[in-house]
């Protein structure tokens, strides 16, 4: 009966074993061990889906075809769904040992618990599903190793261990019992399952068969249709890596003549193109060959180039700015080498060498010293007269030359800094235009990155066709459309990455190895770049300068013109100063100074020209010397003008031709010295009288003098712009000068004790009053000279003249007062006396006829006739105002009587004998004003 019941929980074991993947009803019994089982069953036995009929489309990646095999094109090769009914093939696989190795330890470890607990497992093989598994325990096997322990003590103990054999075969019994009346309860149910397991297996088994001939169809309809497809789409892909791989391989050995290429470009002075060489290598080892072992070091490599090349790039613009103002300078201000000029610039600009502009100003300085060094040499060496080996110091040779030759070396000086300027000035524009070009761009790339966000936005409203998917992945259309456009894309990619001076490299062409560089289209490049295009060919994009940084590097770029200009004038007033320890420049005379003056004056309108700003250092030098000339020559021609009017007597001068040529010179309201005429002109006789636009001046020699210094003193306006104020003052004191100094040597009599006269006579006060009309008559002139070369804010200087002006007229109506006065004591001495008696003419009225003719003789030649007219009639009137008291006195009145005509024949033959002189014949006397009327 045991080995009934224990047959009967085998088959029972091994049909629920073997079927436990079916959909058996499960009872709710509490079976430990068969729970247990089918617990250890589900943890090694991993559940797995069905594969799918059909592979997914490609996604791109040409392992995704291979992820899992075919079930309708495989089915009948061998497949890694074969492998289950194939145990050394899994266990020989050396794709997944660990599998296997992690399966057995896990069994193994099973097996030693179960064996702790004496239970023995045997391994049985389901040849329907290939599953291992454990199903019986033997009650044999555990009975006689029970027996054989127990039986070692002795008999002593059979008894006992008949008895617990008899008791456990007892208890065997009793569960064989109820496993047997468990069986009879569940039968039904146990057979019920047995029968839906064989109309599964039947459902299934016609399940395969149609599958099979589903399979076989789909097959002949993949080879028909799909494969061919799926077969081009495969070699597309592969023909679009292979393109891949070959152009990264081109890439890679463009690259590798990275630094090859930039050594020949250097060798060139091709900075720029060496620059963008090593911009773009770094760019493609970033993006496109990032991890390549071989390349692992061409990174820091061309870090370490790109600072060479701006060392190389410094010391390069250095040797430039020193060759380019170190040429000699000759009439030629062309740009010395304007290609290599313009690819340093941009080299400096794209490596941000803000401040190479400071190493040109440096060799400024250097060659502004060089350049009057090596004129004092060159003149020292032509003048036999410096003796070199005896005055060793260049400024000592300098301070032994006279004023022509020194002012031929400053000639000489201010022509060569001329050149020189014109020289940076257009090295400098060459500069500063790169500057704008690359601001230009700056702007263009910023309308364009404008323009393109506008498109774009545009763009984005555009449908996008959609098409069908069976599965994940990219379209079978864009497939063949990448593999299409791929070489394209990948020959872009060649020509963007690889050098600019690299040749582009068609994909197409398998037979060349790869691109070859050549240096020479940088230099068509560098050659062309002095036209725009060529020029903006240069200006790669990674130049990252703001406009901000360009336009103060502009700036001070045209800083660097301005200051070239003022280093020249420094020089230039260093070069004066040295000249002018000695007093030198101060003993110039008036035409020296002038040609100096105007010398400097035109260097500086030469260089304001040029930089466009002034410079005040040469100017604020020559306005120094010509302060110190200005109060020499004030000075020496007051001097003079004091002699002269020490030493006058106040006599009329004989005017020579050339004092009259002077004076015809002021034509127009113009002032200008007349050239010196030939000897022959000079045999011309003095006249008497100088003629003023037609009036005749009776003057003295002082007066033509001084006539000649005010010409003067406005001919250095002219020639000294500059000192045209400090000459205005200094004109207006000298005038003022002669204005006092006459005044108290006529009228206030000085000439008596200076010069020695015995008198001051009516005909020196005629004189003088006519010589100062006649620089009345100037005196509007000069003050239009000056007021034509005075700022408008100058104008408020010009009252110097009015007050001149106010003060001769009033010297010259005191001079008329001088006279009437002297008359006046005349006429109150004579006409005191007179007496109304006969004979008649009276002797006091002969006397005063005779002074009055006297008075006319001395001035009428002096004064003009109108001035002379006028004078009498003043003198007339002093005459009838002491006529009237003196007949007041005598009680003679207008009656009639004897005495009344007595008076009346004195006074006729007063009024005959003043009528009678020239120019007064219509003169209104109105004599009958000496009577008084009655009342």
């Amino acid at each position: 009966m045991t080995l009934k019941l224990s047959f009967i929980k085998w088959r029972f074991y091994a049909m629920a074993s073997s079927h436990s993947s079916s959909p058996v009803p499960q009872s709710n019994s509490s079976d430990a061990f068969f729970k247990k089982e089918m617990d250890a069953m589900k943890r090694f036995r991993p559940v797995q889906s069905l594969p799918d009929v059909c592979p997914k489309e490609p996604t791109g990646d040409p392992n995704s075809l291979c992820d899992s095999p075919s079930l309708v094109v495989d089915q009948h090769r061998w497949t890694i769904y074969h492998s289950k009914v194939n145990l050394p093939a899994a266990l020989n696989d050396p794709r997944s040992p660990r599998n296997i190795l992690h399966y057995t330890n896990r069994k193994s470890l099973r097996e030693r618990r179960f064996m702790k607990d004496a239970r023995i497992f045997v391994v049985l093989k389901i040849p329907s599903t290939g599953l291992y598994y454990t199903p019986m325990i033997n009650p044999g096997q555990i009975w006689n190793k029970y027996l054989s322990t127990a039986g070692g003590k002795g008999n002593r103990d059979a008894a006992s261990s008949k008895l617990l054999q008899e008791k456990l075969s007892h208890y065997l019994d009793i569960v064989e019992v109820n496993i047997a009346h468990q069986i009879s309860l569940r039968s039904e149910a146990f057979f019920h399952a047995m029968t839906s397991q064989h109309e599964l297996q039947d459902y299934l088994r016609k399940t395969s068969q149609a599958v099979k001939l589903l399979r076989e169809k789909i097959s002949k309809i993949d080879k028909v249709m799909c494969e061919g497809s799926l077969r081009v789409l495969r070699l597309s892909l592969t023909r679009n890596n292979c393109i891949k791989a070959y152009n990264k391989l081109k890439l890679m050995a463009t690259v590798h003549q990275t630094q090859p290429t930039v050594q020949l470009l250097l060798s060139t002075s091709e900075f720029v193109g060496a620059l963008d060489l090593i911009a773009t290598t770094q760019e493609v080892l970033q993006q496109e060959l990032q991890g390549i072992h071989s390349f692992r070091h061409l990174g820091s490599q061309l870090c370490e180039l790109e600072k060479l090349i701006d060392k190389m790039m410094i010391a390069e613009f250095s040797t430039y700015a020193r060759n380019d103002l170190n040429r000699p300078l000759e009439d030629d201000c062309q740009i010395l080498e304007e290609e290599r000029l313009v690819s340093l610039v941009f080299g400096l600009l794209k490596q941000r060498k803000l401040n190479f502009y400071e190493i040109y100003g440096d060799e400024m300085i250097i060659t502004a010293k060089n350049i009057i060094k090596q004129c004092v040499v060159n003149t020292v060496s032509q003048i036999e007269e410096i003796d070199t080996e005896v005055v060793v110091k260049l400024a000592d040779q300098m301070r032994m030359m006279n004023f022509p030759q020194w002012f031929d070396l400053l000639k000489n000086i201010f022509s060569k800094f001329t050149i020189f300027l014109k020289r940076i000035k257009a090295t400098l524009n060459t500069i500063r235009s790169v500057v704008f070009l690359v601001l230009d761009k700056n702007q263009k790339t910023r309308d364009l990155e404008d323009t393109l966000q506008k498109n774009s936005a545009k763009d984005s409203t555009v449908d996008i066709e959609v098409a069908y998917l069976t599965h994940e992945g990219m379209f079978i259309s864009d497939a063949f459309s990448e593999g299409d456009l791929l070489p394209v894309a990948a020959d872009t990619t060649s020509q963007r990455n690889t050098s600019p001076n690299s040749e582009p490299c068609s994909s197409d062409s398998v037979s060349e190895p790869e691109c070859t560089t050549d240096s020479s289209s940088s230099k068509e490049q560098t050659s062309s770049s002095v036209t725009p295009g060529g020029v903006e060919m240069m200006i790669s994009d990674d130049m990252k300068l703001t406009d901000l940084e360009l336009v103060r590097l502009a700036n001070n770029i045209q800083e660097l013109l301005y200051n070239a200009s003022d280093i020249c004038h420094d020089r230039s007033v260093k070069f004066l100063m040295a000249r002018a320890k000695d007093g030198f420049l101060e003993k110039l005379n008036s035409n020296e100074f002038v040609a100096l003056s105007r010398l400097m004056e035109g260097f500086i309108v030469d260089t304001e020209q040029i930089c466009g700003r002034k410079s005040m250092s040469l100017r604020g030098a020559l306005q120094s010397q010509a302060n110190r000339f200005v109060n020499r020559f004030h000075e020496e021609r007051k001097t003079k003008l004091s002699l002269l009017l020490d030493n006058e007597r106040w006599k009329q001068a004989e005017v020579p031709a050339e004092f009259q040529d002077l004076v015809d010179s002021v034509s127009d309201g113009r002032i200008s010295l007349p050239e010196k005429k030939p000897a022959a002109t000079e045999e011309r006789k003095p006249a008497e009288f100088l003629i003023v636009e037609g009036q005749k001046y009776a003057t003295v020699g002082t007066v033509l003098l001084l006539i000649r210094i005010i010409l003067e003193y406005c001919q250095c306006v002219d020639n000294i712009p500059s000192i045209t104020t400090d000459m205005l003052t200094r004109l207006s004191d000298l005038l003022k000068y002669f204005n006092s100094r006459s005044c108290q040597l006529v009228l206030g009599a000085g000439a008596l004790q200076v010069v020695g006269l015995k008198t001051i006579t009516t005909k020196n006060l005629a004189l003088s009053s006519r010589c100062l009309q006649l620089i009345v008559h100037y005196i509007p002139i000069i003050r239009a000279h000056f007021e034509a070369r005075l700022q408008p804010k100058q104008f408020s200087m010009l009252r110097h003249f009015d007050h001149i002006t106010k003060d001769y007229h009033d010297h010259i109506a005191e001079i008329s007062a001088k006279l009437v006065a002297i008359m006046d004591s005349l006429f109150d001495k004579l006409l005191s006396k007179y007496e109304v008696k006969a004979p008649v003419p009276s002797t006091c009225f002969r006397n005063i006829c005779k002074q009055m003719a006297k008075m006319h003789e001395a001035i009428y030649d002096l004064l003009p006739e109108e001035q002379t007219q006028m004078l009498f009639l003043r003198i007339n009137a002093s005459y009838k105002l002491h006529l009237k008291r003196q007949l007041a006195h005598l009680n003679v009145v207008n009656d009639g009587g004897p005495l009344n005509g007595l008076v009346t024949s004195d006074v006729a033959f007063y009024t005959g004998n003043l009528q009678a002189l020239k120019g007064l014949n219509n003169l209104d006397l109105n004599m009958a004003e000496i009577w008084e009327q009655k009342r």
